[in-house]
């Protein structure tokens, strides 16, 4: 069966949501993700306001226009969402996807004095240098300026850790962006874990971890798979998620 652009990307996109509430990486009826379907990245799908995310078919995804401000007042639309990814999808066209998640390993970590993933094995090695850090939570993002600041921090960046909140990945694809995700709470939780043990820990060395970092960027073929067979699983078990 072959599906046009827009229709694979809304199944992938609600293969996601399925995915990450699967994991237990969902919070409540809360948080978003969105991908571009136009080529200048401004029209764009998104998860309907409060909508849990182990229910989400590909039809209910909503196609939104970054440019259009009217959306601010559609009662669909969550204003922190409309807030966070009209803005990146307005400003960053390299931006196809972005996943904003509040997981407990990732989120922990947001709230130290100094939020910083250390490399201590092969999981937390893949973020060596290679996260955004924001510090200014200042309460819910339902600003159309706190977007923009937002977009700052990830311009040169695909991965933000929002400090006291929890995370943003962006990506070219939905496969890799859901790896990225996936990986970014698993090295979480393996750091706070080691952290948890109270004994030193053996972090590793810039060169080794920058070249262990540079080996995931090699393998995207590898998050993709990932993805694929995780979206399979999702589909065997509910094939709503293709309505």
């Amino acid at each position: 069966m072959s599906f046009s652009n827009e229709e694979q990307i809304r199944i992938d996109l609600a293969a996601s949501f399925r995915i990450f509430a699967h994991l237990g990486m969902h919070e409540a009826v809360a948080n978003h993700f969105s991908a571009a379907v136009s080529e200048d990245g401004k029209k764009f799908l998104i998860n309907p306001k409060w909508k849990h995310f182990s229910r989400i078919r590909a039809s209910d995804l909503l196609l939104l226009d970054a440019d259009d401000p009217s959306t601010a007042e559609r009662p669909d639309v969550d204003a922190t969402a409309w807030s966070i990814h009209g803005q990146l999808h307005q400003k960053l066209p390299h931006v196809r996807v972005a996943m904003h998640l509040h997981p407990v390993y990732a989120t922990a970590v947001s709230t130290m004095k100094a939020p910083r993933i250390l490399p201590v094995d092969q999981n937390t090695a893949r973020y060596f240098n290679r996260v955004s850090v924001d510090t200014m939570f200042g309460g819910m993002a339902d600003s159309v300026e706190e977007g923009e600041r937002l977009c700052g921090l990830l311009e040169n960046n695909s991965r933000l850790l929002m400090g006291n909140h929890g995370v943003m990945v962006t990506g070219t694809d939905i496969g890799v962006a859901f790896d990225d995700m996936w990986t970014l709470e698993r090295a979480c939780q393996i750091f706070v874990t080691a952290l948890s043990t109270g004994q030193p820990l053996n972090v590793l060395s810039d060169e080794v971890a920058e070249k262990t970092a540079r080996d995931w960027e090699k393998i995207e073929d590898f998050s993709r798979q990932h993805f694929e067979e995780m979206k399979t699983l999702m589909i065997q078990q509910d094939p709503s998620v293709l309505d």
